[in-house]
């Protein structure tokens, strides 16, 4: 075998491994372990979800003291910190210890909410029954056997459950175009651009499994596209933050930000801040 197709081998390889682990992410990583080395830089750069998308959840769930929330997957405590300002009793899981000791401190000051360090799968439902359950950029975490089978069972009769979704932000497809050459030498696995409705396409099929599990029917969906500014520094921290990137070896991921942090400086100039956007998505359905 030549040195061409050797290098074009190991490469079908290395991409068959990435994609085996976005598509069984819940399988292939240790949810307790996977986001504990970035989980501060998680908190301080994964963008928010905007008020507009927090405002029609609030409309669709109504979410005040006398009701019971579980949030499946707080992170950093994101969403948590905006649900526990709402008043509700809430239980909150994070299998992550470094993101669950951000997220508990956040919300530190709100008796209602109760964050534990564990697992969806892990934990223990007992008789407890929810009118809410809450997953935010999480649901695909949770591994398929307890998805919507035990995500069912945690909610009460007619309970809600609400899906929100943050797509990674993204430069333009113009500015793409100028990195290209760098993710194929360094990253070929990553050399892929998905845009806004691609994403949304892809978040859709969640939602339509949901449905096509018999366990839950109604529902509705909602779309913003939200436009951010990030420096190069703070673009790359968040890169740093997504599972295809944290799949990379240390080695591969320090050559292909060294050569993204070059580049924008040349591309920026003086200003050194990235136009960016992402899509934030609020799914709900209803327990049949």
């Amino acid at each position: 075998m030549s040195r061409i197709d050797d290098q074009s081998e190991r490469k079908k390889d290395w991409n068959a491994d990435v994609s085996s682990l976005l598509k069984n992410i819940y399988r292939c990583a240790d949810k307790t372990t996977w986001y504990d080395s970035v989980a501060s830089a998680y908190d301080r750069t994964r963008p928010r979800y905007p008020q507009e998308i927090l405002a029609r959840m609030q409309e669709i769930a109504k979410l005040e003291p006398r009701k019971s929330v579980l949030e499946i997957g707080a992170g950093p405590g994101i969403v948590t910190i905006e649900l526990a300002k709402l008043g509700a009793e809430m239980v909150s899981l994070e299998p992550s210890q470094a993101a669950w000791a951000i997220a508990r401190a956040k919300c530190a000051d709100y008796p209602n909410v109760e964050v534990i360090n564990t697992t969806f799968e892990d934990w223990n439902l007992a008789n407890k029954k929810f009118d809410v359950v809450v997953a935010a950029t999480s649901f695909h975490w949770i591994t398929p056997e307890a998805r919507y089978i035990k995500t069912s069972t945690a909610l009460k009769d007619n309970g809600l459950l609400v899906l929100l979704w943050n797509t990674p932000p993204q430069p333009s497809w113009e500015m793409y175009q100028d990195l290209q050459d760098i993710y194929q030498t360094h990253a070929p696995e990553l050399d892929k651009y998905e845009g806004h409705q691609e994403h949304q396409e892809n978040i859709g099929k969640m939602a339509q499994g949901v449905i096509d599990s018999g366990y839950f029917q109604n529902q509705t969906s909602d779309r913003l596209v939200v436009t951010v500014h990030y420096t190069v520094e703070d673009y790359l921290t968040l890169l740093s933050t997504l599972s295809p990137y944290i799949g990379l070896r240390s080695a591969q991921r320090e050559s292909l930000f060294s050569e993204l942090q070059q580049r924008f400086e040349q591309l920026l100039g003086e200003r050194q801040e990235l136009d960016l956007s992402y899509l934030s998505l609020l799914q709900t359905v209803r327990k049949s």
